[in-house]
């Protein structure tokens, strides 16, 4: 039964995962016949309350904790996960993903991502196994192969500002519709614009069901 990594990055849309893409991705690689193995930084957020919007400054929260919610408990810190314990590698969205495991949401382009998530991905990357992300998490495996000069493609959908940053960062962006996904074969990269075009759970799902079914082939 191959095991895939799930990096998730809290709880919630607003300042974590975005839980419809996490769930889905969980009951996708289930149903596939994978285990999953979910993980995130051991960091602290900056919370959001989502009936309001707005940020919450006087409570601290941990993107581990945070992520345990989703993951039933059973969850690991990702600085003591290797790529040799996985098959695959994938990332759900949410702000989370833009704000915790790097800074995209704040620094565009400029940004830097957590060191134990960039170390993990460039494993998996040299290992040559697959790794899929949904929504916004492409900006995360953008900054890590920009950084790298390794010519790659990625899609967040259609949203020309994103799509620029990526650009800059050294992707080449392909837009996508929600319920289809673009495919790197040469870096063996799946991504998916999921919630960034969504308007329901049913039109993220369809293109996450997909790759998840395309990342399990590729193991």
């Amino acid at each position: 039964m191959p095991k895939v990594g799930v990096v998730l990055s809290g709880c919630g849309v607003y300042d974590g995962s975005e839980i419809h893409e996490a769930v889905i991705t969980l009951l996708a690689l289930d149903r596939g016949g994978a285990d999953a193995v979910c993980m995130a930084p051991n960091i602290d957020l900056t919370v959001v309350n989502h009936l309001s919007g707005e940020e919450a400054a006087d409570e601290t929260r941990n993107v581990l904790i945070e992520s345990a919610r989703i993951a039933r408990g059973d969850i690991r810190d990702i600085a003591d996960v290797r790529a040799d314990e996985l098959d695959a590698l994938i990332f759900p969205g949410g702000f989370g993903a833009a704000k915790n495991l790097c800074d995209f949401a704040s620094k565009g382009s400029d940004c830097t991502v957590h060191s134990e998530v960039s170390r993990l991905v460039r494993e998996i990357i040299a290992a040559k196994k697959p790794l899929a992300a949904l929504c916004i998490a492409p900006a995360v495996i953008s900054k890590i192969l920009g950084d790298d000069k390794l010519a790659h493609k990625l899609t967040i959908g259609n949203d020309e500002g994103t799509a620029d940053a990526l650009e800059q960062m050294g992707s080449e962006h392909v837009e996508c519709p929600v319920g289809n996904f673009v495919v790197d074969p040469a870096n063996k990269l799946i991504s998916t614009p999921a919630y960034m075009l969504a308007g329901r759970i049913r039109e993220a799902a369809e293109g996450i069901e997909k790759t998840v079914a395309e990342l399990l082939e590729m193991i």
